[in-house]
C-alpha cells in the first residue's frame, strides 16, 4: 500500500525591514509583522488528521466521563457537591455539561473538516477523504448523542465561509447523514491508491480495517434507531452486517499512548483521573472525593465477573490492593465524606489509570453483543446465545491490552459464561436486559457510549438518587447542557433548536432516546 505525506515539514520565513525614512513609510511592513513565521496557511493533511484522531479521543473525560456521564451511570461516584452532576443530578458551578461541546469543535470537528477540504479535490486522495469522513461521523454523532440537535451541517465553516452562527440540525436528519456519509466513504475505498499510513494511529492506513470500523459505527447508530424509526434501524443494521463488522479482536479499533513524554502521549482518560482525582494514590487525599460506584462493584462480585480484579483497587498503605473481598463501591448521592472512605474502591493504576493503556475506540466485544441483540429482532440470522457469549469473551480479553495486570485467563472467562449463560429461554425483555447490563460493563470506561447504549436501551436498571436539591426531580439525565455561549452569541440559531427539540434541560430527551 502507497503511503503519501510520510515525512514534509513546511518552512515559512520572512525578513522584515523597517526603516524610518519619513511619516509617510511609517506603517510599511507592518502587514508582515502580523504573520507567524512559524505558521502556514497550507496544512499538512496528514498532520493534521493524527491530531483530529487524538483530540476526538482527549475531549474532557473527566467532566464528561466521570462527573458527567459516568456519574449518571452509577461507574463513578463522589461525595462532594460540585462533582456531582451525574452522581447526584446537582450543577452548582463548573463546565462539566458544557465541556464536551465547547471542546468538540475548535478542535477535532474543525480539524477534521480542514483535512477533507484539503484531500477532496484530488481522486488520488480517495482513501484520505474516506478515512477523513468516517472519522467526522465518529466525532459528530458523540456529540450529537450528548446533546441533541447540534451545529452539523453548517459547523467548520467559519474559515471558509465566514460562517460564525451556524443552524443547528435536527438529530434525525444528522442520522440520516452520517449513516449515508458511511456508507458512500465505505464504497469509494481504492485499494491502489494512497492511504494516511502512519500517520493514521488507530488502522496505519489498512483500508480493509477501516471498512469495518465503518460497518460496525453503522451498526451502533442504526441500533440506536430501534425505538424511533424500527425500519429505518432494520436497514441500516442489515447493510452493515452484510459489510462486515468488527467480529475479532485484530481488527478492533484502538489508539495507543505512552508513559512518558507531554501529557499528550499519554493515555487521555488516565491523565484526566490522575490530575482531578487519584493522583494521590493513597485512597483518601481525592480530591474531587471520587470512587468508584457500590452500583458496579456489587454488580462485578455478584455474578463472579473477573474484570472486578483487573479494574478495581483498595489501597493498603499506599498499596493497590486487587483482592476480591475487600473490594467495595461508594453509593451514589452521598453528602459527605464517609468515615471509612478509604476503604471503597478506585480505579486500578495498573490497568485504568496507566499512562501507556489504549484507549478502545470500538471493538468486537460491542458488536458481538449488538449482534446478539440483532439476532433476536431477526435481523441477524446468526445465533444470538453465541454472539453474547463471543462479546462477553472479546470484553474480557480487551482488559489485556491494558498490561499484564489486566490479563484474564480463558478459564476465568469460562467459567464466568458457565456462571451466567445467556437466557435462551427468557423473555426478549430479560435477553436484552443481559446483553445490555453486559454492554455496561464491557464499554467501561467509555462513559460516553455506555450513556447513549442505556439511555436507548434502559439496562441495566439502575436506581437513580433522589437528593434535596437536585435540577431532574430525582430522575437520571437524559442529556448534556448547550453551552450558554451558544444562547448568546447564536441565539437565533440556538433558540430554534430548543424551540425543535425542547427546553435546555437535563431531562430534555434527544430525538432516539424514547
Amino acid at each position: 500500500m502507497k503511503t503519501l505525506f510520510s515525512t514534509k515539514h513546511l518552512i515559512r520565513t520572512a525578513a522584515v525591514t523597517l526603516t524610518m525614512a519619513g511619516l509617510t513609510a511609517c506603517d510599511k511592513g507592518f502587514q508582515e509583522l502580523n504573520i507567524n513565521p512559524d505558521a502556514s496557511t497550507v496544512i499538512t493533511p496528514a498532520y493534521v488528521f493524527t491530531k483530529a484522531q487524538l483530540d476526538a479521543m482527549n475531549n474532557s473525560y473527566y467532566s464528561t466521563g466521570v462527573v458527567s456521564t459516568g456519574g449518571a451511570m452509577q461507574h463513578y461516584a463522589t461525595y462532594k457537591d460540585v462533582p456531582g452532576l451525574g452522581d447526584k443530578y446537582y450543577f452548582q458551578q463548573g463546565g462539566y455539561p458544557y465541556d464536551y461541546f465547547t471542546s468538540a469543535y475548535p478542535s477535532a470537528v474543525n480539524e477534521t473538516a480542514e483535512v477533507i477540504r484539503a484531500v477532496s479535490t484530488d481522486p488520488n486522495n480517495v482513501n484520505l477523504l474516506s478515512v477523513a469522513r468516517i472519522w467526522r461521523v465518529y466525532i459528530f454523532h458523540r456529540v450529537t448523542d450528548l446533546y441533541g440537535d447540534i451545529p452539523y451541517s453548517e459547523a467548520a465553516k467559519g474559515y471558509t465561509n465566514n460562517l460564525f452562527t451556524p443552524k443547528y440540525d435536527a438529530q434525525s436528519a444528522i442520522y440520516a447523514d452520517m449513516l449515508n456519509e458511511l456508507d458512500q466513504a465505505i464504497q469509494a475505498f481504492d485499494p491502489t491508491k494512497p492511504t494516511f499510513g502512519t500517520a493514521d494511529l488507530i488502522y496505519g492506513g489498512d483500508i480493509a480495517k477501516w471498512k469495518k470500523f465503518a460497518n460496525s459505527l453503522m451498526l451502533r447508530l442504526g441500533m440506536r434507531m430501534t425505538k424511533v424509526n424500527a425500519d429505518m434501524a432494520k436497514t441500516w443494521v442489515q447493510k452493515a452486517i452484510a459489510g462486515g463488522v468488527i467480529t475479532q479482536d485484530a481488527d478492533l479499533a484502538k489508539i495507543n499512548y505512552l508513559s512518558t513524554g507531554q501529557d499528550f502521549n499519554k493515555n487521555p482518560y488516565a491523565v484526566a483521573m490522575r490530575a482531578n482525582d487519584y493522583g494521590a494514590g493513597d485512597g483518601d487525599a481525592n480530591t474531587e472525593g471520587g470512587k468508584l460506584a457500590k452500583t458496579l462493584i456489587d454488580a462485578l462480585k455478584n455474578t463472579g465477573d473477573p474484570r472486578l480484579n483487573v479494574i478495581a483497587v483498595v489501597w493498603n498503605n499506599k498499596v493497590p490492593d486487587t483482592t476480591t473481598t475487600l473490594q467495595k463501591g461508594m453509593p451514589n448521592g452521598l453528602l459527605g465524606k464517609p468515615a471509612d472512605f478509604k476503604t471503597y474502591s478506585e480505579p486500578n493504576p495498573n490497568t485504568v489509570l496507566r499512562y501507556d493503556a489504549p484507549v478502545l475506540i470500538l471493538t468486537a466485544a460491542e458488536t458481538n453483543l449488538l449482534l446478539a441483540e440483532a439476532a433476536l429482532r431477526g435481523w441477524y440470522t446468526g445465533d444470538a446465545a453465541m454472539a453474547y457469549a463471543n462479546g462477553v469473551s472479546a470484553g474480557m480479553r480487551n482488559w489485556a491490552l491494558f498490561g499484564s495486570g489486566g490479563a484474564i485467563a480463558p478459564t476465568k472467562i469460562s467459567a464466568y459464561l458457565t456462571r451466567n449463560p445467556f437466557l435462551s429461554n427468557g423473555t426478549l425483555e430479560a435477553k436484552l436486559e443481559q446483553i445490555h447490563t453486559q454492554m455496561w460493563v464491557s464499554l467501561f470506561p467509555d462513559e460516553v457510549e455506555v450513556y447513549s447504549n442505556w439511555r436507548r436501551t434502559g439496562y441495566p436498571k439502575l436506581t437513580p438518587v433522589n437528593i434535596v436539591g437536585n435540577i431532574t426531580g430525582g430522575t437520571i439525565p437524559r442529556r448534556l447542557l448547550y453551552p450558554p455561549t451558544e444562547e448568546s452569541i447564536n441565539n437565533a440559531q440556538f433558540s430554534a433548536a430548543v424551540a425543535r427539540q425542547g427546553a435546555n434541560l437535563l431531562t430534555t430527551r434527544v430525538w432516539w432516546d424514547k
